[in-house]
């Protein structure tokens, strides 16, 4: 079982109280960890296959070539552990050397609206619309800097994953954990998300630039998607709609049943989903400077999108904030992984030297010097 999200906040924060020094800033790589019984299971389980292979030649009698290549093996498995180990703690993100800075936090206000209903789980997109969008939104957050983040979940209803924040790692977990059962109701009614996303965040937004991300397939159940955006562009908000999915043919919807992967039928009927560009054109085409990307079944960096389309609008002024800032250390532990792992592949053969004739070992030092 690999531990929670919230577990491995509490091992940075208590590494973080404890020595007010050192901090691990990506804690969830720690749970490679359990592989390390794996790893010592099958070094053990190897070394009694070698140890077995070579008395076979001696006839099961003790060899002195024998011990030097089975000491050759077990140093090689020990630092092939410990650059494991070093290579799990530089994923990690090991840090020290605290310095405590007031930043200033400008930008827009940026609201994302993922769609979870059962039609996002089709297949036109690698591995399916919904992870494909949860990637494009975290790589899209990663690159932000001051702007502000919110996230709201939505199918049959809509319901907020994260409210407004500057905390992208806490923002960030929340969208790794959207699923189809996000929220309690199925469907797709994008009006009532986006009205209910108005009266519940951008209300209580009070920056000049408001901008609405909608990532969905466009099918909609008569929600009267484009009359909520209107009221949006009453309110400031720009919409930027992202289309996903095939417009052309469509998908059938997966889903997981006790007989394995089937798809979801309707009235004895399977159900195919196609992407509903034109409510979506219409819906972006509503406020003021919205933007529709018919993205489809192709790739899109939504990092660059959002870059190319906030340049020269005006940000607002979100206050100071004290951040504590950490000199990264992850090199050290690396460096360290990489030479245990250069002395391992030649360490065996600090055994084997001792089954080369002389004729042979005068042969090799010939060549050497060429």
């Amino acid at each position: 079982m690999v531990p929670s999200d919230s577990f491995f906040s509490l091992v940075g924060n208590v590494v973080k109280e404890d020595s007010l020094m050192f901090f691990i800033q990506s804690p969830q790589w720690l749970s490679l960890l359990i592989s390390v019984p794996f790893f010592v299971f099958f070094s053990y389980y190897a070394m009694s296959k070698k140890r077995n292979t070579l008395r076979m030649f001696t006839g099961g009698l003790p060899s002195e070539e024998n011990e030097f290549q089975l000491n050759g093996y077990k140093t090689a498995s020990a630092l092939v552990f410990l650059s494991l180990l070093l290579i799990v703690l530089a994923l990690a993100r090991p840090s020290w050397n605290k310095e405590t800075r007031m930043v200033e936090k400008k930008g827009h206000d940026v609201i994302f609206l993922i769609d979870v209903s059962r039609s996002m789980l089709a297949d036109d997109l690698i591995p399916n619309r919904l992870e494909r969008a949860k990637l494009a939104v975290i790589d899209a957050v990663n690159s932000f800097d001051g702007d502000r983040v919110a996230l709201i979940a939505f199918a049959g209803t809509a319901v907020v994953k994260a409210p407004l924040t500057t905390d992208y790692s806490f923002f960030i977990g929340a969208v790794n954990r959207l699923k189809v059962d996000s929220v309690a109701k199925g469907g797709s009614l994008l009006g009532d998300a986006i009205r209910y996303t108005l009266k519940n965040v951008v209300k209580n937004s009070e920056t000049a630039q408001k901008d609405m991300i909608i990532i969905t397939d466009g099918e909609d159940q008569e929600s009267f998607p484009v009359n909520a955006a209107e009221e949006a562009d009453s309110m400031g908000v720009r919409i930027i709609a992202i289309g996903l999915g095939d417009e052309r043919e469509g998908r059938r919807i997966p889903v997981e049943t006790e007989r394995g992967t089937e798809f979801l039928s309707f009235e004895g009927r399977e159900v195919w989903t196609k992407l509903d560009a034109d409510t979506l054109r219409n819906v972006a085409g509503s406020t003021e400077g919205g933007q529709y990307l018919n993205v489809s079944t192709g790739t899109f960096d939504l990092a660059e999108i959002y870059r190319t389309l906030s340049r020269g609008r005006e940000v607002s002024d979100f206050g100071e904030e004290t951040v504590d800032l950490y000199e990264e250390r992850f090199q050290v532990f690396l460096f360290i992984a990489i030479i245990f792992l250069f002395i391992s592949f030649f360490q065996p053969f600090r055994g084997w030297k001792h089954l080369i004739s002389e004729k042979d070992k005068i042969a090799l030092r010939r060549i050497w010097k060429k």
